[in-house]
């Protein structure tokens, strides 16, 4: 059985990406797991497309699925390319 989770809105605040779920949960990432977002302007944040699949923000050149995001899954991309 697959179990499909979709995502109406995407807000922010200073330290956490909050996802808000179709079905009524919300879930809350830290920015640290996403360098991209972290690292990333606050309008830039406020652009992103999001499909049946996931979240898209091109501007920053960030995929993240919702299926990651329930999975726990955080950006497994080296970090050290994102120093500040």
């Amino acid at each position: 059985m697959t179990i499909s989770a979709r995502a109406p809105s995407v807000d922010f605040d200073d330290d956490q990406m909050w996802v808000r779920l179709e079905e009524g949960r919300t879930i809350g990432v830290p920015l640290a797991w996403f360098p991209r977002l972290l690292h990333g302007s606050a309008d830039a944040r406020r652009q992103v497309e999001i499909s049946p699949s996931g979240l898209h923000w091109d501007a920053l050149d960030e995929d993240i699925s919702i299926a990651g995001l329930l999975a726990g899954r955080c950006d497994m991309t080296d970090r050290r390319s994102y120093a500040a």
